[in-house]
């Protein structure tokens, strides 16, 4: 009896240890800005992860394990941002980290990631260097980084016919880079544009709040034209103050390599100048394809505003993993790292590859001028302009990655 007892109680214990793995959650672990003047775009990326964890749970999950996520947040500092990803990895135990938005707390943190082994795709810090210089085999980037956006930028300014430009940008790594690369790009599209010498750029430190002596600085040196890449709250406190100075009325071009940003573009309402280039890394109206209507309808209804950017980065990072996942048939962190190199995949702005070498995901890039439309609150894009992924991305050789 005790015998036949005990083979009882082993047999339920055999089902129950296989129920509970079977329905064991795959744990992503998220890390974006969720506090402070930048905090919008993390909440945006929040809500585009799970938005893509509902529909992936809703449909059985992955491999059928229900999706969980946790997220974390980085306060826009390295320090904050590698502890917060240690507690994901060691404490939560997840299976895939998502996130980042600076691209100097990217470049800091990049380098631990392989020490934890456990995948990395990052969705909205831009810097080339996490997959360039300081790239790694579990280290994969879904948007646009700076490289392929400030090529289309080149490619705007040249068309513009201005030769003498200046900008103004955050002094960190985003800034400073975005203006290498704009000189770089451009001084071979162009032979007789200019760039004018460190005295008369403006780098305003990231925790900026009045910019009238950076815009004074940039009118007074009289440019052709103006490439801009300060972003989220600077940028907003920019473009309020520079209106109101006469910025805009000046003769010279303007380019902002980020103002199509649905927070910029939503916090501003029709106080955005009209006529404007901005860049961006989605457009919700660039693509008529049914996935990104169904995204962008899906959003809005749930959420009640237009996704952004960092919310379609998060969402189109989950449904990446997913095939990942579903390639290599396992959630094993190294096949999954392996299945992610090559992957080919359609999310809302269109198909893109994760290349084999660097890992950064061949995508398009978006810009268009800033204008008025009835049917909705906050400017939008029109003209579009969509420089292709395979046109505006560097070759492997340039990017400096060797894994």
């Amino acid at each position: 009896m005790k015998r036949r007892a005990l083979s009882v109680l082993l047999a339920v214990a055999f089902v129950a240890v296989s129920v509970l793995a079977a329905n064991a959650a795959t744990k992503i672990g998220f890390t974006y800005i969720m506090s402070g003047p930048f905090s919008a775009y993390g909440q945006f990326a929040k809500q585009g992860a799970e938005l893509a964890i509902d529909e992936i749970n809703a449909a059985g999950g992955i491999n059928g394990q229900q999706v969980e996520g946790f997220f974390e947040d980085s306060t826009g500092k390295a320090d904050v941002a590698l502890r917060a990803i240690r507690k994901l990895v060691y404490q939560d135990k997840v299976d895939m980290l998502i996130g980042l938005d600076s691209s100097g707390v990217a470049k800091t943190v990049v380098p631990s990631i392989e020490q934890m082994k456990t995948p990395l795709i990052i969705t909205h810090a831009a810097t080339p260097d996490v997959t360039g210089s300081v790239c790694n085999k579990y280290t994969f980037r879904i948007s646009v980084n700076i490289a392929q956006n400030i090529k289309a930028a080149a490619l705007l300014a040249q068309e513009t016919g201005a030769k003498k430009w200046t900008t103004v940008g955050p002094d960190y790594a985003f800034g400073h880079q975005s203006w290498e690369y704009f000189e770089k790009y451009l001084s071979k599209l162009n032979p007789e544009a200019t760039f004018m010498a460190k005295d008369q750029v403006a780098f305003p430190p990231f925790k900026t709040t009045d910019f009238s002596a950076y815009i004074t600085k940039v009118m007074s040196s009289k440019p052709d034209g103006v490439v801009i890449s300060l972003w989220g709250g600077n940028l907003i406190d920019f473009i309020r103050q520079a209106s109101s100075m006469g910025f805009f009325d000046a003769d010279f071009e303007v380019l902002f390599t980020l103002g199509a940003a649905t927070e910029v573009l939503t916090a501003l309402g029709d106080k955005m100048p009209e006529g404007l280039w901005v860049g961006t890394r989605y457009w919700f109206l660039a693509n008529d394809s049914a996935m990104n209507k169904k995204f962008a309808a899906d959003y809005v209804k749930k959420y009640g505003a237009y996704p952004s950017y960092n919310a379609h980065g998060a969402y189109s990072a989950v449904y990446a993993y997913k095939a990942a996942v579903e390639k290599a048939g396992s959630t094993d962190k190294d096949k999954v790292a392996m299945a992610l190199e090559g992957l080919k995949l359609e999310i809302p702005t269109g198909m893109i590859e994760f290349r084999k070498e660097d890992h950064q995901a061949i995508t398009d890039a978006h810009w268009g001028k800033t204008a008025a439309d009835p049917a909705y609150k906050h400017r939008i894009l029109k003209p579009i302009k969509i420089f292709k992924g395979v046109d505006v991305t560097p070759p492997v050789a340039e990017t400096g990655c060797s894994m």
